[in-house]
């Protein structure tokens, strides 16, 4: 399929906002807009590029301090006047030095936050995925996740086969309290280990939604 720039639609200052997304977490990074110019660069590069409203010129994410954004994939939403851009981050996607630019919560009033976790069991997947990517790019000292991430992928290796183990045991002493603590940190390693190897988790999910089909 050929892709024409014209196909995007611009807004009057000849701009597009792009969303950018971490595409193994999933979590939103940033905000910024490019112009025709900056993503043909994008789409000839393979790093993203976009145009500063506040200098009035192109920039290059990650040219001056080293934080690039590899693009895995680019899509425009169904009126062709937004991008999403699907990156492999390196450091902080903020300027202020955090994993992205969206790190303020503002508290909602109609709805407890009980409430909203209990309308999804598995929400708490996601979140524990983004807060693990945060970890790994923000790497804040005393941390444990950071600890295991430069420790490297023999301590991650390690740790889950001792956290199979402990599952084992648990299980063969009939001890569901023990079971329940034990089976959380074997999905946590795990998800620190999928992490450390760039497998988003909506891989493993397709995965075994594929073969429930078969089953």
């Amino acid at each position: 399929m050929t892709f024409a720039l014209d196909t995007i639609k611009y807004d009057a200052q000849g701009l597009v906002p792009a969303v950018v997304q971490d595409a193994v977490s999933k979590e939103v990074l940033m905000l910024a807009y490019m112009n025709s110019e900056s993503l043909q660069r994008t789409i000839q590069t393979g790093d993203t590029w976009f145009w500063s409203r506040s200098r009035q010129e192109l920039w290059n994410k990650g040219a001056t301090s080293g934080h690039t954004q590899k693009v895995k994939a680019l899509r425009y939403d169904c009126d062709a006047d937004t991008l999403l851009v699907l990156v492999e981050q390196v450091g902080p996607a903020c300027h202020n030095g955090t994993y992205t630019c969206f790190t303020e919560n503002i508290p909602l009033e109609t709805e407890s936050a009980a409430a909203a976790s209990a309308g999804d069991r598995f929400a708490i997947l996601s979140e524990l995925e983004a807060v693990i990517a945060s970890r790994d790019v923000e790497r804040p000292e005393g941390a444990y996740t950071t600890y295991l991430f430069e420790k490297g992928v023999d301590k991650i290796l390690k740790k889950v086969g001792e956290e199979t183990a402990e599952v084992i045991i648990a299980a063969k002493n009939k001890d569901n309290d023990e079971l329940r603590y034990e089976a959380s940190d074997l999905i946590f390693h795990l998800m620190v280990l999928l992490r450390n190897n760039k497998l988003p988790l909506d891989d493993v999910m397709k995965e075994l939604a594929s073969r429930h089909v078969k089953k």
